[in-house]
Order: C-alpha cells, then sequence, then structure tokens
C-alpha cells in the first residue's frame, strides 16, 4: 500500500533536503540566513542537532529567533556580522526561507507570515537564495495568493486605491479585530486579483509608492535553487 503524502510530510521532506544541502555546500564556522514559516520552521528543527556547524544564523523574523534561541543557535542580528564580512556585499553564503508563491523564473511572492520586509533585508545580504516549498507553490503566474505589501499606516488607503486602479482588491490584514502590527511597527495590505506577468517591473513600480516600506514580490532578490517537495520526493530546480 502507497502512503499519501500530506503538505506537512512534503515541508519535512524538503526541509530535510534543504538541511542536507546547507551542510554540503557551507563550510564549517560562517553564517546562515534563515527565513519564517511552517516549512522554515521545519529546517530550523532539523537543523538543529548541527547548529554548531554555524559560527551564527541570521533570522527573518521574531518568531524565528524565538526558535533559533530555543533550540540552541547563536543568532545574529543582520546588522551586526562581524566587521570582516559586513563589507561583503553578500556576506551570508546562503538564505533558506519558503515562499507562498514561485513561478518558473525564480521570482516569489512571500509575506504570508508577515515577515516580508526582513526577510528581504536578508536576502539581500546573501549569496544565494535556497526556496523550500512544496509544489502547490510552484505557478506559472504570480498572483493567485493575496500580495502582502507591507505598508506605513497613514499610508494606507491611498495604496489601496492605487491597487484598486490595477485591477487589485486590496485590504488591510486584520489579527483579532485590528490591523496586524508587523516586528516593524507597520501594518500590511493584502492584495487580491493581481497576475504579475513581469514581477521585475511590478516590484521596482510599487516599490516607489510612497509609504510602502516592502512589496511581497521577490524578482529583485530572486531564488537561485528551489527544492521543491514532490509526490515524487525533492525536485531541485535551478534559475
Amino acid at each position: 500500500m502507497i502512503a499519501i503524502m500530506n503538505q506537512d510530510d512534503l515541508k519535512k521532506q524538503v526541509a530535510q533536503a534543504a538541511k542536507e544541502e546547507v551542510l554540503k555546500r557551507m563550510p564549517k564556522g560562517q553564517y546562515l540566513g534563515i527565513g519564517t514559516g511552517s516549512t522554515a520552521n521545519w529546517f530550523i528543527d532539523l537543523l538543529a542537532p548541527h547548529r554548531d556547524h554555524f559560527a551564527g544564523v541570521v533570522s527573518s523574523s521574531l518568531a524565528s529567533t524565538e526558535r533559533l534561541i530555543k533550540l540552541g543557535f547563536y543568532v545574529v542580528d543582520a546588522s551586526q556580522l562581524p566587521e570582516s564580512i559586513q563589507t561583503q556585499s553578500h556576506p551570508l553564503p546562503m538564505y533558506v526561507d519558503g515562499a507562498d508563491e514561485i513561478n518558473p523564473q525564480g521570482h516569489m511572492i512571500k509575506g504570508g507570515g508577515g515577515a516580508l520586509t526582513r526577510e528581504k533585508i536578508v536576502a539581500a545580504q546573501s549569496k544565494m537564495f535556497v526556496c523550500i516549498a512544496d509544489e502547490s507553490k510552484l505557478v506559472d503566474v504570480l498572483g493567485a495568493f493575496p500580495l502582502p505589501v507591507e505598508v506605513i499606516p497613514m499610508a494606507s488607503s491611498r495604496i489601496m486605491a492605487q491597487f484598486a486602479a490595477m485591477g487589485g482588491q486590496a485590504q488591510v490584514r486584520m489579527k483579532d479585530g485590528a490591523p496586524l502590527v508587523t516586528d516593524n511597527g507597520q501594518h500590511i495590505i493584502d492584495v487580491k486579483g493581481l497576475k504579475i506577468n513581469d514581477p521585475m517591473t511590478f516590484e521596482t513600480q510599487v516599490s516607489q509608492w510612497p509609504g510602502v516600506v516592502t512589496v511581497g514580490v521577490f524578482a529583485h532578490q530572486k531564488a537561485q535553487v528551489c527544492l521543491l517537495g514532490t509526490t515524487d520526493g525533492v525536485k531541485t530546480l535551478k534559475f
């Protein structure tokens, strides 16, 4: 009898593959970037027995930092890496994180967990972005997943109107009856109804709107590799 794999099985499978990839590619004593979300949590848990392999880790959210510290990792703020590597364009050899959507070019939508700004900061400091995802996240065109956009609260109404002019339906993300507040003290707008055919241009355009902190399209900081969990095993996609 063949066991049917559920989404958690696929996430654990791909997290295991990512752990092996990181330990194979990274010499001992370097700093690793680690993301946020359910698949990243599997990766953190599986990597914990090997935490001494790394000089430290840079986390993309308070939630991941708390989990990492609890498991004994040495967590360093992205701005507090050693001076010997801080001045490098990519002080982190690798960044491992999930995605809400990823297309065949390695462009992603991220931010479903609300950590998109810090995720993009860590991704920008990393030489290689390794996306870990299950096969449901692979899409031809980005946009079916509501696009997260972190915004300064006073700009919310104007930004939602700008998305409406593009054909999107935007709303402020709520939690417990009030706008969700990010780790950076800002709000998130989620936008439905978009088809993002040119992610690079879209990211550049929206990033320039006054009040936008970060748009959840990761095209300038795209993945170089995606480890994709499928019912036929983990597939490696290179971009």
